[in-house]
């Protein structure tokens, strides 16, 4: 009998595709089959050209608990006739560092809608996403440190002082002190903390607010935005800007949007 999926993928309306991890039983913590369905959940809407915009969230009380802990232990990782032990530890950590660069490339914005625990690999999970909206019951944590490894894990090193600052993300990162939701409003990690119950509709608000600007602004913002990140200069990001830019008065789209507001209507995009 077939295991039921581990994650499961609606679209509550057109174009929003709402993506939840299920394990609620472990708190969503990130086991070998809940990492292969989230590539294919995030594959499936990669080749959808209707959708534009996801929100990640998880089932039950929990975001996602990083490594299941509990789901194997030092038998995942034992010695295959055709690889050795380091091969296969190796091949695990590079499929979840590949989940991670997907959710960052995905064509098109990720709100992650954190309703719990976001520790270890679920902290990265939220950190590769474009937005964050936290429930106030949400925990967050840079824990790799915690379980005998350091907190140089799955793009964490890189994102967390990007968005936080150098200072702040040493001192998550070294600690692995668990912090909540308050705290990652105060310090910039999340842009909204709302009522338990209710971080999926406002995360939902967002896509929706995403989704009603043009595809290709859109698109071009999350591709720029990641790019200008590590641009060695300003001149360098204002030159991707002004390529950008250009390219983008050929869709059509400056010209409707003249048009819907001398009409006092709202735009209609041309798609890409």
């Amino acid at each position: 009998m077939k295991s039921p999926p581990t994650v499961s993928v609606e679209n509550s309306e057109p174009g929003i595709a709402v993506i939840t991890m299920s394990r609620p039983e472990r708190l969503n913590a990130l086991s070998p089959e809940l990492i292969s369905d989230l590539h294919a959940a995030l594959d499936e809407v990669e080749r959808d050209r209707s959708q534009r915009a996801v929100v990640l969230t998880g089932d039950g009380r929990g975001f996602c608990a990083g490594a299941d802990l509990k789901a194997g232990g030092e038998q995942e990782f034992s010695e295959l006739p055709d690889q050795s032990r380091v091969g296969a530890i190796y091949d695990m950590q590079l499929d979840l560092a590949n989940l991670m660069l997907k959710i960052y490339e995905l064509r098109v914005p990720v709100i992650a809608a954190v309703n719990g625990p976001a520790v270890g690999g679920g902290f990265a999970i939220a950190l590769h996403c474009d937005v964050r909206v936290a429930a106030e019951s949400a925990r967050f944590g840079s824990v790799f440190i915690k379980v005998g490894l350091s907190s140089l894990d799955v793009g964490n090193s890189y994102l967390l002082p990007r968005l936080i600052g150098a200072s702040r993300a040493r001192e998550l990162m070294l600690t692995g002190r668990i912090f909540d939701a308050a705290e990652a409003d105060r310090i910039g990690l999340v842009s909204a903390v709302v009522p338990d119950g209710q971080v999926v509709e406002a995360a939902l608000e967002v896509a929706q607010q995403i989704a009603a600007n043009n595809e290709y602004g859109v698109w071009m913002t999350k591709l720029g935005a990641n790019a200008t990140l590590d641009a060695p200069s300003l001149r360098h990001a204002m030159e991707l800007e002004n390529r950008t830019q250009v390219l983008g008065t050929f869709t059509g789209n400056m010209a409707e949007a003249s048009e819907a507001f001398r009409e006092g209507r709202e735009p209609r995009w041309n798609p890409l």
